[in-house]
């Protein structure tokens, strides 16, 4: 493994990026379904919807966001991360460059500083992985490094920024990426990158009950909420995250809810947007009103804490963006859950120990 260092304005401590040797060479809920409105079927913003053929015609770089395939629901688990990984590989990226992303450490701190309760209720699993060291002494770092192996043998670039979420790093990698001329896709199912979402930005999420990826595009987008994906982080802004623990403005004033919250920002296009018009005149009925001006600043740290940072001092290196050599990916793979029987073998036999103990 080689690793660079890369220094963040934002921490104190070193931030690295790690990525394996890589030989050069010649992206959970279901989709609603939905039906395109007339307008929105010729443009959006100005964008066409169509998939045209120049965008298609264009190299696809995969970013894999590896925290949420770690889990089992909320319990830490390697065989999840093996099982995704192993679809991704074989159904999904191919040999299509990949780039995979953990959570820094300490990444969430600027957000909980805003707002405590953002992402409180996964701070309560942590123990759950702390608790493995009852059997298993450094068995965490071990299932880290463990996952990182894995990526670096199948020719996967790892990156890990210390202080900064992963969503951030991606979302900055994205805009360099796209720079290239490339299409984007991210493997994720967290919701939050719905707000990068546009004609060469797709996700391709892990859906659980089918037991695959399933693409998710900006026509997809469209269908679902009948709206700009430039809205996405206004709307949530206003209408709240309860997955994240960010409270929406209906905690406040419950009459205020997601029709009334769509139909403004259609009519002026960002939450920003409809602050500034709302500070100067009448933009609804009354307690729309008062909401807007009343709650200007709570809608404003909302922003702040949802919306994905672009400026993460983390660059893109040409090397990462070379075609994945996919020939060994069965052996790595296979010797991978091989390894974890024996775990769970050697697991299981020290549990006995120290209940009989």
């Amino acid at each position: 493994m080689i690793q660079v260092a890369v220094h963040s304005p934002t921490v104190t401590s070193n931030s690295f990026v790690s990525f394996s040797s890589i030989k050069p060479r010649s992206r959970t809920r279901k989709i609603k379904s939905g039906v395109f409105c007339a307008a929105f079927d010729q443009t959006v913003g100005g964008q066409l919807l169509i998939d045209n053929e120049k965008s298609k015609r264009k190299r696809r770089v995969f970013f894999l966001d590896v925290n949420p395939l770690c889990y089992e629901g909320r319990i830490p688990s390697l065989h999840s991360f093996g099982h995704w990984i192993s679809l991704f590989f074989r159904d999904v990226s191919h040999t299509d460059p990949v780039i995979a992303v953990f959570d820094g450490e300490g990444g969430s701190e600027h957000r909980r500083r805003l707002l405590p309760s953002y992402k409180a209720h996964r701070r309560k699993y942590i123990g759950q992985l702390n608790g493995l060291k009852k059997f298993s002494s450094g068995h965490v770092g071990r299932s880290l490094q463990s996952i990182r192996d894995v990526l670096g043998k199948c020719h996967v670039p790892v990156i890990k920024v210390e202080g900064h979420e992963a969503d951030d790093v991606v979302a900055t990698l994205v805009d360099q990426v796209l720079q290239r001329d490339y299409r984007v896709v991210i493997a994720s199912p967290d919701k939050d990158f719905k707000q990068l979402i546009s004609q060469d930005v797709q996700l391709v999420m892990p859906l659980k009950d089918l037991e695959r990826w399933s693409f998710y595009t900006l026509k997809h987008y469209i269908a679902q909420y009948n709206c700009d994906p430039r809205s996405d982080l206004s709307l949530r802004c206003i209408m709240g995250d309860e997955v994240d623990g960010v409270p929406g403005i209906q905690h406040v004033v419950p009459g205020f809810g997601r029709k009334t919250a769509l139909k403004l920002l259609k009519k002026y296009g960002s939450l920003d947007d409809l602050l500034n018009a709302a500070a100067v005149r009448t933009v609804g009925r009354q307690y729309v009103q008062e909401a807007l001006t009343k709650y200007a600043d709570y809608l404003r740290r909302n922003y702040e804490v949802l919306a994905l940072k672009r400026d993460i001092d983390v660059h893109l290196e040409e090397e990462w963006l070379v075609e994945r050599d996919m020939s060994n990916d069965s052996i790595i793979l296979s010797d991978f859950f091989e390894s974890l029987q024996e775990t769970q073998k050697l697991t299981r036999q020290n549990r006995y120990y120290f209940s009989n103990s």
